[in-house]
Parts: C-alpha cells; sequence; structure tokens
C-alpha cells in the first residue's frame, strides 16, 4: 500500500536570522506551523509567515538547459568558497523561471534540514537523472563536490549543446516537408480553380497532366477537412505508439540511422554522447563497468545502447575497453584506438573526452552543411511544385490554338 503525500504549499516569510539580521524568503511546507519549526531548525526566529496566493497562469517548465545553467552556477559559487545554503539563495535569486525558483527553494530547504545533496535531488526524478545524482553523491562522498559539480555542468552544457545541433539538424526535413505542403494546398484551393473555369469553355480535351491536377485540387477542395484531420490523427497516433511501444521506438530508431545525411549525423552524436558521459563519470571516479550501465541510457539510440550494454558484459569477463569496443562492430577506428592510447597511457578520461569533442565539433559542421544544403532545396522543392502547377495549368493555353 502506497503512502499518500502530503500536499505542499509555498510560505513566504519575515523574521531575523542567527546574528540577528533581518531576513525574508520563501519555504514549502504542507503547513504555517511545520514551516515555522523548520524555520527554528535553520536557526532563523520567524516574525511573519504566509502562505504565498495560487498562481493560475501556466506555469513555464523547467528545461534541460535551465538545470545545465543552475549546476554552472552552484559550480562556480561553491568553488568561490560561497557556502552552499547562501549559494541557493543567489542561484534562485536570478532564475527568471518561477518553477525552476521553486524547485531551487525546495532543495534548498531539505539540504538545510540536514538531507545531504544527493538525497534532495533524488526527490526530483523528473529533473535530475540517476547520472547526476550519483555523482553529486560521489562529490559528497569524496569531499570534492566543487570539481564534480564543475564536471556535471559541462557535461550537460555540452550534452544540451549537441541535442540543440540535432534539433536543428531534424527541423530542416520537417520544415521543407511543411512549406511545401501549404504552398501546393494553397495552390491548390485558389489558383487552380479559377484556370478550371477558363477551361471549361474551350470544349477540348484538356491534356493529362492538366486533368490531373484539375482533379486533385477537386479533391483537396473536398475532403480537406478530413485531409488534415486524417494527418493530425496519423501524427497523434504516431506519437502515442511511439511513447508507449518500446519495440516501436526501437524501430523508429534503427531507421533514423538509415536516412542520408540525418543518419550519419545521429550516428556521430551518439558516439559523441558515449564518450563524453563515459569521460564524466570514469573521471568522477565511478568503476567503468557501472558507468556504462549510465552510458548505455545517455547515447539516444538503440543500437549503441545494445552495443554499450556488449561492452559492459565483454569488461565484466575481463576484456579491455578497446576490445569491447571493436568487437560491437560498430564504433569507429578513431575512436577505438583513441581508447586505446587512453587505456595505455592511464588517461582514458582525458581521451574519451578528446574522442566527444572531436565528434561533436562534427557534428557541429555536418548540421552547418545541412543548413547550407536545405535552403537550395528548399528553392528547387518549391520551385518544382510550382513550376509544375504552372506548367499544367497552361497546357490548354498552349493547345488552344488547334481548338480554334
Amino acid at each position: 500500500m502506497t503512502e499518500k503525500r502530503e500536499k505542499t504549499y509555498t510560505f513566504a516569510w519575515e523574521g531575523k536570522d542567527k546574528n540577528g539580521r533581518s531576513a525574508k524568503g520563501e519555504i514549502p511546507s504542507a503547513s504555517i506551523a511545520l514551516a515555522k519549526a523548520e524555520l527554528r531548525k535553520q536557526g532563523i526566529n520567524p516574525s511573519k509567515v504566509r502562505k504565498k496566493a495560487a498562481s493560475f497562469g501556466t506555469k513555464k517548465k523547467i528545461k534541460p538547459m535551465d538545470i545545465a545553467i543552475f549546476t554552472r552556477q552552484l559550480a562556480t559559487m561553491t568553488k568561490a568558497g560561497v557556502p552552499m545554503i547562501q549559494a541557493f539563495d543567489i542561484t534562485a535569486e536570478g532564475m527568471d523561471n518561477a518553477t525552476m525558483k521553486d524547485l531551487i527553494t525546495n532543495i534548498k530547504s531539505d539540504v538545510a534540514g540536514g538531507t545531504s545533496f544527493a538525497q534532495s535531488l533524488h526527490k526530483h526524478p523528473k529533473y535530475f537523472d540517476d547520472l547526476y545524482c550519483n555523482l553529486v553523491n560521489s562529490g559528497e562522498q569524496s569531499g570534492a563536490l566543487e570539481s564534480l559539480l564543475d564536471r556535471i555542468a559541462t557535461y550537460k552544457e555540452k550534452t544540451e549543446a549537441l541535442k540543440a545541433k540535432i534539433k536543428k539538424a531534424m527541423n530542416y526535413p520537417i520544415a521543407v516537408t511543411a512549406v511545401a505542403v501549404i504552398v501546393t494546398g494553397i495552390l491548390l484551393v485558389k489558383v487552380v480553380p479559377q484556370f478550371e473555369e477558363v477551361f471549361a469553355g474551350f470544349g477540348a480535351e484538356l491534356p493529362a497532366f492538366t486533368q490531373i491536377v484539375i482533379n486533385l485540387s477537386e479533391a483537396v477542395q473536398k475532403w480537406w477537412l478530413i485531409i488534415v484531420v486524417g494527418i493530425g490523427i496519423g501524427l497523434w497516433s504516431l506519437k502515442r505508439i511511439l511513447a508507449r511501444s518500446q519495440k516501436a521506438r526501437n524501430s523508429f530508431e534503427r531507421l533514423q540511422l538509415k536516412i542520408p545525411i540525418i543518419g550519419a549525423i545521429l550516428d556521430k552524436s551518439a558516439i559523441a554522447r558515449f564518450a563524453r558521459t563515459l569521460s564524466t563519470t570514469f573521471a568522477a571516479g565511478v568503476p567503468l563497468v557501472d558507468a556504462l550501465d549510465s552510458v548505455a541510457g545517455a547515447t539516444g539510440n538503440v543500437v549503441y545502447r545494445e552495443a554499450v550494454e556488449q561492452v559492459k558484459e565483454d569488461i565484466s569477463s575481463g576484456q579491455q575497453l578497446q576490445f569491447a569496443m571493436r568487437t560491437t562492430g560498430i564504433f569507429p577506428s578513431m575512436a577505438i584506438q583513441m581508447v586505446a592510447i587512453g587505456e595505455e597511457s592511464g588517461a582514458l578520461d582525458e581521451m574519451l573526452d578528446k574522442v566527444a569533442t572531436l565528434y561533436e565539433e562534427e557534428v557541429d559542421n555536418m548540421v552547418d552543411g545541412l543548413t547550407a544544403l536545405m535552403e537550395p532545396m528548399i528553392m528547387v522543392v518549391l520551385g518544382t511544385l510550382v513550376g509544375g502547377l504552372i506548367v499544367a495549368m497552361y497546357l490548354p493555353i498552349f493547345q488552344l490554338g488547334s481548338v480554334v
């Protein structure tokens, strides 16, 4: 039987701290009495505690980049010797996102109450995954939280930058398709019917190409609502299937790697994520076999996830990482050679970091190349569509002389 959680509210408070100075802030709690008790535990003598009014506006979502910014700011302040609790206050104050501010306040309250930083993060799995929490825990246990936070911040920033590039690469084909569909729809619904009225008085059979376009125009005018709803339902169904079925997701991810240009970008980004995650966890002192658990989920593709799981099994049986990677048959020779150098020199984390940087730069260059390629491609696609429809409409006019 699951334990029922108490509803938490946000309370604004004013009072005096341990040194007798005036202070104010916010604290999450189930009631005013519990809020006052929590404040006293933190050495604050509250004079006013009031429940904040509920906001009926749409709450701004916390994005992964918000977590990256929070981590970087926290890493910078703790390295500068700022106490953790004070660092939370400063970081929260600088956040524009009210939801993110509330999250930091909740974490601060837990830490101030005696909970470890890692345990307080575990309470928010939506924003802090196991990798993040485990690295923070390693930092707390080893007494090197400042350097670990710096590594986590770098990892999050690089990962989010890579995700942004992949998103940019995926958006261009979608944009080309969307623009092509919209332009074609407008021409079929608004332009072609005008020509159809003119052709009605010709008294001659229309060319096959023109007749096909007219039939298509009539179908779109008659069934446009069903077509739009059908496309909407189809996209929604696909999204639901991918969200619910692991098998469908795996098939989709395998298919993505086979798409020209896009597949190569996704391939290199998976290698970059593999190297970046493994470098971060290994440098934090996490055993290689345990680190590979986090790496498998971070690659972002089922092909590499299965390959990493195979690598983990091989390493558990005594193989070196370089040989285990080679056995999978999907890692490039460059990455394997650099890992081999890292293993032999005892600087595996540094070499993995270089592998990650190398492939991140390749992804960056490929996305820039795709951007440059897509601009003329859009012109070609639209030119072909518009030109084809114009030719179809003017063919009967070219043949008008034979009718007269």
